[in-house]
């Protein structure tokens, strides 16, 4: 097929649905000739070692830095996001990249390990390898932090990546690799592949040694199906269904602004965004009216017009249509806005009070600017409400005393008590969820392990002059292990 016959897709903007760049959509034949020379690369980029891609990834962050106004035009044009939004998302990835190169090295050392007395004559030690080829199939809600903070952690771990982007912001993809290639010391370092879901597929179906998702849980199962098949291993971080809880004693009026905009920034397209709020009985009636006075004051529009922008997937619209459709239908009450809020491509706040907890619009991830306020008689049911969801990615707690012990009991991967999605912006704690939110982790040593393997060493020191690994083991040789046993883990109660 000739470059010009080659099939090809738009992105746009989602604010004027115009075209905005054109890229190839590749197939399974491209995808396995870009891995290819991934693995080529892996050698020399592995050989590095720590220092020297620590020293590639500091400039890369460096370089990025000098470059946030021009991503975030980028990210802005094609998600429709404010440019504030969008600048602050590059600072928090700048933040995980220059985080991951400075600490893999320490995270993922050679570690001396104790052989025990039995195997006292043995040195034993773990090593950390990198897998080789890592995969990454990336969001369009946040196109740069999501994807780097896979991308950042895997190059530190002396992987080479090969990067699939949303179609809806291939732009911002393309332009994350191109600035790493001006500065990478060979080609094949960092690759990118354009296309749907078919090469999407065609890149967990290749060669990669592990691939990591974020997306739809729906989508993820996919993922894991296809890379089964290879027994290739992966991390999906998937969506969420995320609670707030509030308790009698919070900051009523930060609670109800910190979560105001958790649920509305970046039009509710967060994964980890508020989606369900738990209020205390007490303090329901006072939150609710702080919240809803706020709230009137919030809108939607384009760039440098809005607080936030529009549903950037245009098919999320029937999700959310679907969603207040039922929960007005099955007598939940809306306080803000409505079914007459959606204005396409726009979506104006929603504020919904008691919705059935069994409504789609409480088991299901909405991804809008929707609210869902629902009083509780206590801490308890508050807690017990939240691990209902067949989710488990975020949650957020409010409260004065009671933070620590309330989030200690919630069925998910992380908790902001007195704040919101703060643990995104800490560079050393793992990212990651539960149940049908996915699994493995990004971000932190957890995000380093993630991209390597194990790798035991076990050294004999010097030679017992009693052989047990051997045919010519002697009754007295067992005599004597089964003796040292005894005596080390006969009377062991504790």
């Amino acid at each position: 097929m000739n470059v010009s016959e080659r099939p090809t897709f738009d992105s746009h903007n989602p604010v004027t649905s115009q075209p905005i760049f054109t890229f190839p959509i590749q197939t399974a034949g491209d995808v396995q000739e870009v891995v290819s020379k991934a693995k080529l690369a892996s050698s020399a980029w592995r050989e590095l070692g720590y220092g020297g891609r620590r020293k590639v990834l500091l400039a890369w962050a460096n370089s990025l830095t000098e470059r946030i106004d021009e991503c975030a035009e980028l990210i802005s044009l094609e998600t429709g996001k404010p440019v504030g939004d969008a600048k602050l998302e590059a600072v928090l990835a700048i933040g995980h990249l220059a985080w991951s190169a400075r600490n893999a090295e320490t995270v993922l050392k050679t570690q001396q390990r104790r052989p025990g007395l039995l195997m006292a004559n043995m040195q034993a030690k773990v090593e950390r390898s990198p897998l080789g080829v890592v995969g990454v199939i990336g969001p369009w809600n946040y196109p740069i932090f999501t994807p780097m903070g896979s991308i950042s952690y895997a190059l530190a771990a002396g992987n080479t990546v090969v990067f699939k982007p949303s179609e809806y912001a291939p732009g911002v993809g393309t332009w994350i690799v191109k600035s790493f290639s001006e500065i990478a010391p060979c080609e094949g370092i960092l690759s990118i592949i354009t296309g749907l879901g078919d090469t999407g597929r065609a890149l967990c179906e290749s060669e990669v040694n592990k691939v990591a998702f974020t997306g739809s849980a729906k989508t993820a199962k996919l993922v894991a199906a296809v890379c089964a098949t290879r027994m290739t291993p992966v991390i999906l971080e998937c969506g969420g269904k995320d609670p707030v809880i509030v308790d009698e004693d919070a900051d009523i009026d930060r609670a109800a602004e910190y979560s105001l905009w958790s649920a509305l920034s970046n039009a509710g397209q967060t994964c980890i965004g508020a989606e369900r709020i738990y209020v205390h009985e007490k303090v329901a009636a006072h939150f609710t009216s702080v919240i809803l006075e706020q709230a009137k004051n919030i809108l939607p529009g384009a760039p440098g017009t809005g607080n936030y922008g529009p549903a950037t997937m245009p098919k999320q619209l029937d999700v959310i249509e679907a969603h207040i459709s039922d929960a007005l239908t099955r007598g939940g009450k809306a306080i803000l806005g409505g079914m007459k809020s959606i204005k396409p491509p726009f979506v104006e706040p929603v504020i919904l009070t008691g919705v059935p907890e069994d409504s789609i619009a409480m088991t299901e991830e909405t991804f809008g600017p929707i609210i869902i306020i629902n009083k509780v008689a206590d801490m308890e049911q508050a807690i017990s409400l939240s691990n209902a969801s067949s989710y488990g990615l975020a949650a957020s707690v409010w409260s004065k005393r009671n933070g620590e012990k309330i989030a200690s009991r919630l069925h998910c991967g992380m908790v902001a008590i007195n704040s919101t999605i703060s643990f995104a912006a800490v560079a050393s704690v793992p990212f990651g969820g539960v149940k049908e939110s996915g699994y493995g982790r990004i971000h932190g040593p957890e995000g380093l392990l993630e991209f390597t393997y194990s790798r035991t060493v076990v050294r004999a020191r010097f030679q017992l002059p009693i052989s047990f690994t051997s045919f010519k083991r002697t009754k007295f040789a067992d005599k004597l292990i089964v003796g040292l046993v005894k005596t080390l883990h006969g009377r062991s109660l504790g």
